[in-house]
């Protein structure tokens, strides 16, 4: 049995049963059949029709789903309630981009050859879906890996994270409570073993993966042949900071970025570069600010800051501090655990190069703040590491602000906003060892349909 607990006071939420090999044969089984007949396949208009039901019925039950989000995992009940109102929205967009699964014409009669010929492209789904979710957004990622695929018109299969399976569990009653018909969007929860035979099997056709790279790009080296995918791992967002920024504007920006859900977020602000005439200043009053954040139970209104997911979680970042700290960086402010589950926001002034938490996703509470003298090596530096998301740069000159933004190896660069900026519509997705393939309500729905050209010969042409 799968205990689901909560992240704050390790008290059990619920138990749920592990399903095995037959079980995931079963459900790939109805996923297959279902695509294979086409006379079962949704119309556009019916997807329309259920997803703007699954929208009103999402905005029937927000209290209810936040509360589950927010006890599952551990992010704060304020944060909680703008993820299940970014999930409706989420879901009225897909509704609204159906129209835009569209092909086009092409043109003939360009050659000899193509003479007395009519030709365009349609788009079809894709086939079946499979998604594999993180903990970090329980509701939200189901929208952005659960919802695109409907819309596409696909059948999927979805595996929540183990420890916030209770929020994908509620969306899929609510799609059933819609009218979405039997077998078109199935959950499956199971070990490794079995998340494995399900996702490389050969009726796959899209793999929707949201998790650690070492992870994800396992299961893409087992991937069918032709099996499409995309990625998203986690980064460890750089800033640059410049000596003309405006720093009533940065600090608050730095602040929620770094300690959002206790920064279990992929693009978290992580490393900040900031110039050596104001480093100093910026490094105390982000401490300062950091300090002032109340760290406590999510059901808490107040609370701003929750646990970290697991215990072991905790450990984790607490030994990385340590060594940081071993190794000489200053701590700041924070840089001890508050209990078994939480852990202080913390600041740490110039870790060395080669620490954990210069080096690698921290996914917690902990921002590290550089020196820089000169903005070239700073960006060499931010650069450096093989983990390449979102970045972001402070300055109040268009020319600085454009020449980073070039220069930075992200998929996306804010100028004047922290990493951690998204909104469902926006490409979002990591380069490199970061990931593969663009996620985006759109983004995704286009990734899981598919061009037919149909070419028509007539002498009438």
């Amino acid at each position: 049995m799968l205990k689901i607990l909560s992240p704050f006071d390790q008290s059990l939420i619920q138990e749920i049963p592990f399903v095995g090999k037959a079980e995931v044969e079963l459900a790939l089984s109805a996923a297959y059949a279902l695509f294979l007949d086409q006379s079962k396949w949704i119309p556009p208009h019916e997807r329309i029709a259920i997803l703007e039901r699954t929208a009103a019925i999402m905005s029937s039950k927000i209290e209810e789903l936040t509360k589950t989000a927010a006890h599952e995992g551990g992010k704060p009940y304020l944060d909680s309630k703008v993820e299940v109102l970014r999930a409706i929205s989420g879901v009225k967009i897909a509704a609204e981009h159906i129209s835009q699964l569209k092909g086009e014409e092409i043109p003939m009669s360009l050659t000899k050859a193509s003479e007395n010929r009519l030709a365009f492209t349609t788009r079809e789904p894709i086939g079946v879906v499979v998604s594999v979710s993180a903990f970090n957004h329980p509701l939200n990622l189901i929208v952005h890996q659960v919802i695109t695929a409907i819309a596409a018109g696909c059948p999927v299969i979805v595996k929540p994270a183990l420890t916030t399976p209770l929020s994908c569990f509620a969306l899929i009653e609510i799609l059933e409570e819609a009218g979405l018909p039997a077998g078109w969007c199935q959950a499956i929860i199971c070990e490794n073993e079995a998340a494995e035979l399900l996702v490389t099997d050969k009726r796959v056709n899209y793999f929707s993966f949201i998790g650690s790279a070492k992870v994800g790009w396992f299961l893409k080296s087992k991937l069918a042949p032709g099996t499409r995918c995309a990625l998203e791992h986690g980064g460890a967002a750089p800033v640059i900071v410049e000596e003309d920024a405006d720093l009533n504007d940065l600090l608050p920006d730095l602040l929620k970025g770094g300690f959002y859900h206790a920064g279990q977020v992929c693009v978290s602000v992580q490393r900040v570069f900031v110039h050596e005439n104001i480093y100093p200043k910026v490094a105390e009053r982000l401490a300062e600010m950091a300090a002032d954040l109340v760290v406590g139970d999510p059901l808490d209104e107040k609370t701003e800051v929750g646990p970290l997911i697991l215990p072991r979680e905790v450990d984790r970042v607490e030994a990385w501090v340590n060594q940081a700290v071993a190794a000489g960086a200053e701590v700041l402010t924070g840089g001890k655990r508050i209990s078994e589950t939480c852990f202080k926001p913390t600041v740490l002034l110039n870790p060395p190069a080669n620490v954990n938490v210069s080096t690698q996703e921290i996914f917690g509470p902990v921002v590290c703040v550089y020196s820089y003298t000169n903005r070239e090596q700073a960006i060499e530096i931010a650069n450096s590491l093989d983990v390449h998301f979102q970045a972001a740069v402070f300055t109040k000159n268009i020319d600085v602000a454009l020449d980073t933004v070039k220069k930075l190896n992200a998929t996306a660069v804010m100028v004047n906003d922290h990493t951690a900026f998204r909104v469902d519509w926006m490409p979002f997705g990591g380069r490199d060892s970061s990931g593969i393939g663009m996620g985006g309500i759109q983004y995704s729905m286009h990734e899981m349909s598919r061009e037919k050209l149909m070419v028509i010969k007539s002498k009438l042409l």
